[in-house]
């Protein structure tokens, strides 16, 4: 776990975004939700792609949701300002989680979003806690899929929603590395939707839906391109900062095995029976 930790840990996190949002003419008393978009959102689509999957769970006012591989807590902080939800949030990295729960402070949203350190094949939560529950680009790092989808059956209630948007293994090929969640082999743990579907059933969830997001993807990282050339180079607030100094080489290789169609994000969602 310290070898995936160790990949996402990015020197001083916080006062990088400070000092991006400075350059924005913001600060942590003039900062909103939407000005903290484009480097809290970290898979692929950003913002956009976050409504479009979070809108299949019908999450509302009265849900306490579960957002498992957090992250610095993009998504919760959507969650929590545009359907009024209750998020607890759990990541292996303390820098991301520490970042967050900052993060939310500043938007106003420290009351209803909570972030903790914790794994997703251990979570330290009770049996039917939460209403809700999704991941987004989480399970590229958690090889054990049976585990995972055990305790996220564990923890869901009777008739909860669960939605996973990951980056999934659609077709062969070698990969090259480094890759936005992984620098090494030894931190991949790609998985085709199959075996995410195998381990859903096993746990005892009904699979709803699933959609395979690569032409979005592939339109999503052309604007991205197209914004940067314009630019002149990467925002003063963006993805890089959360990637660090490879940025330029994850993004080529995650969006050439995108291109080759071995790789795509897919979402999956699946609900447990009342």
């Amino acid at each position: 776990m310290k070898d995936i930790t160790d990949h996402y840990t990015q020197g001083s996190l916080l006062d990088a975004i400070k000092n991006g949002l400075a350059s924005l003419g913001k600060s942590p008393e003039t900062v909103t939700l939407e000005d903290l978009g484009a480097v809290d959102e970290f898979h692929i689509g950003g913002r956009e792609a976050t409504g479009e999957f979070l809108d299949q769970l019908e999450l509302r006012e009265d849900d306490h949701v579960l957002d498992m591989g957090c992250g610095i807590g993009g998504a919760a902080r959507f969650a929590a300002g545009q359907y009024r939800s209750t998020v607890t949030g759990l990541d292996l990295t303390a820098q991301y989680v520490e970042t967050g729960q900052v993060l939310c402070t500043w938007v106003g949203l420290a009351d209803r979003i909570t972030l903790q350190q914790g794994s997703g094949t251990d979570m330290p939560f009770e049996d039917h806690a939460f209403d809700k529950a999704y991941m987004m680009h989480v399970g590229m790092n958690i090889a054990d899929k049976v585990s995972l989808a055990k305790e996220l059956h564990r923890v869901l209630k009777p008739g909860g929603r669960l939605g996973i948007y990951d980056v999934m293994r659609v077709g062969e090929g070698d990969l090259t590395f480094p890759l936005p969640w992984s620098s090494v082999p030894d931190t991949n743990a790609l998985s085709p939707p199959e075996e995410y579907k195998a381990a859903l059933a096993g746990a005892g969830f009904n699979l709803l839906a699933e959609r395979n997001r690569r032409v979005f993807a592939m339109a999503f990282f052309t604007q991205l391109r197209a914004a940067m050339a314009n630019a002149g180079g990467p925002p003063p607030l963006g993805l890089h900062l959360l990637m660090g100094e490879t940025t330029p080489e994850k993004i080529k290789n995650v969006v050439g095995h995108i291109s080759e169609n071995c790789l795509a994000p897919v979402e999956l969602i699946a609900e447990k029976p009342l």
